[in-house]
């Protein structure tokens, strides 16, 4: 991860992150840290696997929480308010359909850390967001997709 990286995301995306985080500081940290002492009570570390599972969950642990203290060190907190009503971008809500006559779909565009496609949020690296980004309501975006290319309509933003 380059230093002067950004990871754009909304408040709430940020939010949600710091909650992450304290969690795996406050909870899941100390969890592990206990498992490692219980398994080290049980003898002979070289022939404990219980030890070895214990350790090898720290160790991804911590590189999680790095990774989260990353992103928030770089987080780019978006202000939708600040930013054209009309203008797909980080933290908006973009509805559009695929021409010519495909139903609407809506979608929040938020930055890689917060996505969730499931629920209907997008990160601002996929194809979708990428190609539809910087354009208005009523224009026609040509966004390609693993499946080729697809012709959409912005029907609203907010």
């Amino acid at each position: 991860m380059a230093k002067d990286e950004t990871f754009p995301m909304t408040a709430e995306g940020k939010k949600n992150l710091e909650a992450e985080l304290e969690d795996l500081r406050l909870n899941q940290r100390p969890q592990i840290i206990e498992r490692i002492k219980i398994a080290r009570s049980y003898g002979d570390l070289s022939e404990n696997s219980e030890y070895e599972a214990a350790k090898n969950e720290q160790s991804m642990l911590e590189s999680e929480i790095a990774k989260v203290e990353h992103m928030l060190q770089y987080a780019d907190v978006v202000d939708s308010s600040e930013l054209e009503d009309d203008v797909v971008n980080v933290g908006k809500e973009v509805t559009f359909k695929e021409l010519p006559d495909e139903e609407p779909e809506t979608y929040q565009i938020v930055g890689s850390a917060e996505s969730d496609p499931l629920s209907g949020k997008i990160s601002n690296d996929s194809p979708i967001a990428k190609a539809l980004l910087g354009h208005k309501v009523n224009e026609e975006v040509i966004i390609s997709i693993p499946a080729g290319d697809m012709k959409v309509k912005i029907i609203e933003v907010k």
